[in-house]
């Protein structure tokens, strides 16, 4: 059970190169989708991804974590690290590049498009504003280190009869939308692609 003093704290989101490693073990846990993958998923080919246990994806990321620019934000309830929102240039992402999601997007190899893969909220902390303050933190890093486009793959649950808190890590069409984002293409029913041009 959370305490209520940490719900009640101010929400703030850090680049993961600023935090501790042990912050995002944390938010990453120890069972469910994100402990066996650490958003290492659209970063290699299949083959690559399936040789590698989770330790060994949890070891490449904590290396991506203190590269430049690092690869995603962490939010915080106060010192509590709750969220996770990966963020790279889209040159970045070859599976994202080769997906048919990824083909609908305008501009697939201009570095200065910037993706956001996926959202990790930890179980006691969700339907809280954690998602909508990692975007928005995510589109001030991106921001920050040149991004011209900030562009997601965000999911349409209307246009599912059911969808799983897992299929949801792409984040929805609501969230974008709020975040200021537009739907420019959906590939699929159920997928989009949301686009935020930045001044």
């Amino acid at each position: 059970m959370v305490d209520e003093s940490v719900r009640a704290a101010p929400l703030r989101v850090a680049p993961v190169g600023d935090v501790p490693w042990e912050h995002v073990e944390t938010v990453f846990g120890t069972r469910g989708d994100p402990s066996t993958c650490w958003c290492q998923w659209f970063r290699m080919p299949r083959r690559e991804f399936d040789a590698l246990d989770a330790s060994e994806l949890r070891d490449r990321a904590r290396t991506q974590s203190r590269s430049h620019p690092s690869p995603g934000v962490v939010a915080y309830l106060g010192d509590e690290p709750v969220g996770w929102c990966a963020i790279s240039p889209r040159t970045e992402y070859p599976v994202i590049q080769r997906s048919t999601v990824g083909r609908a997007a305008p501009d697939a190899t201009a570095a200065d498009v910037w993706t956001v893969s996926c959202f990790v909220v930890r179980v006691g902390f969700r339907r809280g504003g954690v998602a909508g303050a990692l975007l928005a933190g995510a589109v001030a890093f991106a921001r920050s280190n040149g991004a011209r486009v900030v562009e997601g793959f965000p999911v349409d649950p209307s246009m599912r009869t059911s969808t799983s808190s897992a299929e949801l890590y792409h984040g929805t069409v609501t969230l974008f939308e709020r975040a200021g984002f537009e739907i420019v293409a959906r590939p699929t029913p159920a997928r989009t692609v949301a686009r935020l041009e930045l001044a």
